[in-house]
């Protein structure tokens, strides 16, 4: 079963506090997601950092439940 944009959001938010997470599927079929995530502590890392720690908050679900996930990473302003 497809992963609902609002579980992805709370694992997210769970593992990053203060994160703010924008979800947006991508072929309408509740599988391949977009998100743009913004947390404080993706402060002095490098987008690969900052994209290590939101698969790690997504853990087994990648590649499982959550069968693509395209990612953009930043730290606030």
């Amino acid at each position: 079963m497809p992963m609902a944009a609002d579980d992805i959001v709370t694992l997210i938010e769970e593992a990053l506090p203060g994160a703010v997470v924008e979800m947006r599927d991508l072929a309408g079929d509740n599988d391949h997601w977009a998100a743009k995530v913004t947390a404080p502590q993706f402060a002095g890392l490098t987008r690969v950092k900052q994209h290590k720690l939101v698969y790690d908050a997504l853990g087994e679900r990648m590649g499982g439940e959550l069968h693509a996930l395209q990612l953009t990473t930043q730290a606030p302003t």
